[in-house]
């Protein structure tokens, strides 16, 4: 009995082990939960599993759902693997040996879930979920039906449509924004507003999307000056949220004239001679016709400009513009004026009128005066040189420098250019001068050489040069310049050559130098040697000041030597015995005393045979 008990027990054991080993078993797949993918590339969907045991036989299959029921697309089985036939992915699909699944190209529909499966004989089956994200961009929005002119009306019950945004081609459904002055307009749909949208969806048979929006609107007049676009907003892969603008365009918008605008277009004060541009305009659209007069006299101009040639005083005057719009509110004025103010300045008159000849030591006046529509000045100029700002120039003594033209320059400061003149010439009568010579060179003797003679006169100074040669003149305001061009032979390089200028009047002459280079180069090393000379004499005399002191000195020092040696010499000190015998003078004693130790002195003697 017990053993029959035992029996049943331990195929209990058994039973109850090999259900547990049956529950424990199982089979786990992984997937990338979200795949996304532009349309047209390539989808890869990996696919891996884990059993809780080793299986020898391993089926995996890729499914996708339609109509509520799974259809297998690819499988691998063992070394066998492939794509199903006959779906709409059988030729776009490749099975991995990794059990992946690649999609390529990627459309539209592919954007779906897909699921392996993983059967693993006793560890069971299971499956996970990977779903397809199709992403493509929108073509450029494109802005249609804003070439219509809007009139702009009263009436606040209906708007007007400005135009219709349309972007192609995008996936997901995408989104349209208008802007007005780069700020975005209330995407708002009720009809009842003065600005509304409508939008249109139509999917196209690749499965992208075309959207479309229409813009309402009831236009003020400040809108001609504002700018529209659009932009589609679309999104991709990695939550990524894009942008795509139009180009951007005005409203060509129709209303009535409110004010009217008068101007004269030249900048700064207008003067005789300029050329004037006056516009009319308004601020309504379109611009009407105008009309100009002045003084009741009707002027021609063209579209609201009117243009005047070269004006003059007789020009200035109160101008009229009218605008002839008809459809303008009765309470709006629709004419303007204006005042033309043309400046001008009478031509200068010179007292007395030239030209004038006088006497070199006269005095000479000249006087100018002119009229002009403002404060004006008047100067007299020669050469460019202001002489004097009173109108009136007096030279109390004229020489033949003072000979030229005089000019007189009447101007108003307040408008720029607005000057006219007048000139007078001033002959001043004597004989010739001449300017200083100037001095010429050339490389050797025969040579060509060209020589430069200037003079002032009046009547004009006649030239002549000796020697003679080959002469030009040219005249140069109130001086006359005579060139010649010669040989310069040894009688020109020694002589030099004599220019003489004359005329009624008298005659003068200056000679000018020809050197040759070589000439020069003598000269300058002859001014150096001297220059040496000077500078070795003065060093010789001082080396003859030195020698001489030198022998002054040693003959000095051996006339005391004799001296000494001679006894001649008074040394200056004796015994006290023989002071004390001498002779005493005046009854004064002098003692010398002398120190033993004292060195010897001069020609190294004992100190008793020192001076």
């Amino acid at each position: 009995m017990e053993r029959t008990m035992l029996g049943r027990f331990g195929v209990c054991c058994t039973l109850l082990a090999v259900a547990l080993h049956v529950c424990l078993a199982s089979v786990k797949v992984t997937v990338t939960p979200k795949v996304e993918v532009i349309k047209g590339e390539t989808a890869k969907l990996p696919c891996s599993y884990n059993t809780s045991a080793p299986v020898s036989k391993i089926v995996v299959q890729w499914f996708i759902e339609i109509a509520g029921a799974r259809k297998q697309i690819a499988y691998q089985f063992s070394q066998d693997f492939g794509v199903d036939a006959g779906t709409a992915w059988t030729d776009r699909l490749i099975m991995g040996k990794d059990m992946s699944l690649s999609i390529s190209p990627v459309m539209v529909d592919d954007e779906r879930s897909f699921y392996c499966q993983v059967t693993a004989g006793p560890m069971g089956v299971s499956d996970a979920e990977t779903q397809v994200k199709v992403f493509f961009a929108p073509e450029k929005p494109m802005i249609t039906g804003n070439t219509q002119a809007i009139t702009i009306s009263h009436d606040t019950t209906s708007s007007s449509e400005v135009g219709k945004c349309t972007s192609r081609n995008a996936y997901p459904q995408p989104r349209i924004i208008w802007f007005k002055d780069n700020t975005p307009l209330p995407d708002e749909k009720s009809q009842k507003e003065k600005t509304y949208m409508i939008p249109s969806l139509v999917k196209e048979a690749s499965g992208l999307y075309t959207m479309t929006s229409t813009l309402y609107m009831q236009p003020v007049k400040a809108d001609a000056k504002s700018v529209f676009h659009c932009t589609v907003e679309y999104s991709m892969p990695g939550n990524q949220i894009k942008q795509e603008s139009s180009d951007e365009f005005n409203l060509s918008l129709l209303y009535s004239t409110e004010n009217v605008y008068f101007e004269v277009k030249n900048q700064g004060p207008i003067k005789e001679g300029d050329d004037v541009e006056m516009e009319c305009k308004t601020d309504g659209n379109p611009q009407p016709e105008f009309e100009f007069s002045i003084k009741d006299s009707r002027v021609e101009g063209l579209a609201g400009t009117l243009h005047m040639k070269s004006v003059t005083r007789k020009n200035s005057g109160t101008y009229t513009c009218e605008a002839l719009d008809f459809d303008a509110l009765s309470d709006v004025e629709l004419t303007k004026t204006l005042s033309l103010n043309v400046h001008y300045i009478d031509p200068v008159v010179v007292a007395p009128e030239g030209p004038l000849v006088v006497s070199k030591g006269d005095a000479v006046e000249l006087q100018c005066k002119t009229k002009a529509s403002d404060a004006h000045t008047l100067q007299w100029k020669k050469d460019s040189q202001m002489l004097s700002n009173t109108g009136v120039l007096t030279i109390q003594s004229v020489t033949l420098a003072n000979a030229g033209v005089y000019i007189c320059v009447g101007a108003v400061p307040s408008v720029p250019g607005l000057q006219k003149q007048a000139n007078v010439t001033v002959n001043v009568k004597g004989e010739p001068e001449i300017e200083a010579s100037v001095n010429e060179f050339v490389a050797k003797e025969g040579e060509m050489v060209t020589l430069s003679c200037s003079a002032l006169g009046y009547p004009a100074p006649q030239f002549s040069w000796s020697p003679s040669g080959k002469q030009s003149v040219t005249v140069m305001g109130n001086k006359v310049i005579s060139r010649v061009t010669l040989e310069a032979t040894a009688a020109v390089l020694k002589g030099g050559v004599v220019c003489e200028a004359s005329n009624e009047h008298g005659n003068v002459n200056r000679t000018f130098k020809v050197s040759t280079k070589s000439d020069v180069d003598k000269v300058t090393d002859a001014n150096a040697t001297n220059r040496a000379e000077k500078q070795q004499g003065g060093s010789s005399a001082v080396v003859i000041a030195v020698v001489v002191c030198v022998l002054l000195l040693l003959l000095m020092v051996a006339l005391l030597f004799f001296l000494s040696k001679k006894g001649k010499l008074s040394c200056g000190k004796k015994d006290k015995k023989d002071v004390a015998s001498g002779d005493v003078k005046g009854g004064i004693v002098v003692e010398m005393k002398s120190n033993e130790k004292e060195e010897a002195g001069l020609l190294n003697k004992p100190h008793a045979e020192q001076c």
